[in-house]
């Protein structure tokens, strides 16, 4: 099978590329996909040239872990059935083509146990449930603290907080973005400089700037605890005596895991959690480089997705 998809060939150049797809096992599916999103972290650093070694990463690279599709053909060991409306977070079925990703296609082979059945009534609204499930991770894996302070007011900050206040926290966002300082529901939104202050017991960092990790240990309480929820392309480092003074915890949030995924698809499900009003921006794929520039340069833009549906 061929199909079309997002190719970033290079820093800072994408395309829309004919490529080969794997041919499919009895435990793949074969999912036509509906909508994917770009992920201004990972994806940003990718197009900047910025992003660190990882095994599989370089370039070319079809890129996109947060897509939605339906299932057009199911393996007899898939588990899932054609017309199956799926969460698919990313494939690895193009070749030659690096698929670290590889949501951004029309057309994936993914092995079912990969994918999630979503509800019909998400929608697009589904691609957004990597976030989520980054947001739950960055919660759960502490020692029980809710976030008291989140940094940054983009679509992972707002679904942390979100997450948080369904555990009864009432948190603070620091956000020095005007255009991205609106938006809250039923936290407080603030700039830093607004904040005095200086007694967080949690505070969880999705801004990915590892300049501020000493400005976040000064307001912890004793015994507090920051956590990296971002992305950092280069070395994280703070001053010792501050953290000591505070005995300081420093954690860092992986990758989400398959039970977060199924933690928060549970949320969506029971309507507790509400992903509503995070995707501003939608595009064709054919302008693909247009949408990618818009959603690392726009600060308006918390979300932007590339609508498949005419090219499945």
């Amino acid at each position: 099978m061929n199909t079309v998809a997002v190719v970033m060939e290079q820093p800072e150049r994408v395309s829309l590329t004919p490529v080969s797809l794997s041919a499919p096992t009895e435990a793949d599916v074969v999912v036509d996909m509906m909508w994917s999103g770009i992920s201004t972290g990972t994806e940003r650093l990718l197009w900047t040239g910025r992003m660190p070694a990882f095994p599989g990463m370089g370039y070319p690279l079809v890129p996109g872990y947060e897509s939605v599709g339906r299932v057009a053909g199911a393996g007899a060991k898939s588990g899932l059935r054609s017309g199956d409306l799926v969460f698919v977070p990313g494939a690895k079925c193009f070749g030659e083509v690096r698929g670290l990703f590889g949501g951004s296609a029309a057309r994936v082979v993914v092995p079912g146990a990969r994918v999630i059945e979503i509800p019909e009534q998400l929608g697009e609204h589904g691609v957004l449930l990597a976030l989520a499930a980054t947001a739950h991770h960055a919660i759960v894996t502490g020692q029980g603290a809710q976030p008291e302070l989140i940094v940054g007011h983009g679509v992972l900050g707002r679904l942390i907080a979100r997450l948080a206040m369904l555990s009864g926290a009432q948190p603070t966002v620091w956000e020095t973005n005007p255009v991205r300082q609106s938006g809250a529901a039923g936290y407080r939104v603030i700039h830093p400089d607004e904040d005095t202050r200086r007694d967080y017991h949690c505070i969880v960092d999705v801004s990915g700037d590892a300049d501020l990790i000493d400005t976040l240990i000064a307001r912890l309480a004793p015994g507090g605890e920051v956590v990296l929820a971002g992305f950092y392309a280069g070395s994280v480092s703070f001053n010792f005596a501050p953290a000591f003074m505070r005995e300081a915890r420093l954690r860092i949030a992986a990758q989400w895991q398959p039970a977060d995924l199924q933690a928060v698809t549970g949320l969506v499900r029971t309507g507790r959690l509400d992903l509503t009003g995070l995707i501003t921006h939608r595009s064709e794929p054919q302008r693909a480089e247009e949408a990618y520039r818009t959603a690392f340069s726009d600060a308006a833009c918390l979300k932007m997705i590339l609508d498949w549906r005419a090219l499945s």
